[in-house]
């Protein structure tokens, strides 16, 4: 399969973009996880591309963050924190006409594999009798949710503004 230059160039641009964002946090959280404009690139990129390029492109910017100092206690985490959760992003390519129906699909695949991966190898934190899955919906939820809506507004403010350019 023979991929178009300027889909190359603008699936390398979002990945070095989303790499650069997931430095500079809004809100940590006290166990990881964080607020960030991080998944805005790869978002953008699956609307413009499609959801077979956005995903190749998210799955690429989880593992080059997660090789640039990701946080591992099992392969499998690994995985479902880093490309796997990135990879999801790009769902968004399928909702290019509805564009708040990919952000918020993209955001809540992402959010779901969190989930998955507190549930499995974070549950020692949560406290002394608490429902693991509750804990980790609410933990990772009180990221998401913010993050989702500062998404929703700025896929708003710059995909007009990107159209001009197609």
């Amino acid at each position: 399969m023979k991929i178009p230059l300027r889909i190359l160039v603008e699936g390398a641009l979002s990945i070095a973009l989303a790499v650069v964002l997931s430095y500079f946090k809004l809100f940590s959280m006290p166990q990881g996880g964080s607020v960030s404009l991080t998944l805005l690139p790869l978002l953008i990129f699956a609307f413009r591309n499609g959801w077979r390029y956005g995903i190749f492109v998210g799955a690429v910017t989880g593992l080059l963050r997660l090789m640039l100092g990701g946080y591992v206690v099992h392969p499998l985490q690994a995985l479902l924190d880093y490309p796997v959760a990135s990879g999801l992003i790009g769902i968004a390519g399928f909702f290019q006409r509805e564009k708040w129906l990919g952000v918020v699909s993209a955001c809540f695949a992402n959010f779901a594999a969190a989930v998955l991966s507190g549930v499995v190898f974070f549950a020692s934190y949560a406290p002394e009798g608490t429902n693991i899955w509750l804990y980790s919906i609410l933990y990772n939820g009180s990221s998401v949710l913010p993050e989702t809506a500062i998404l929703m507004a700025l896929v708003y403010i710059i995909m007009p503004r990107l159209e001009k350019f197609r």
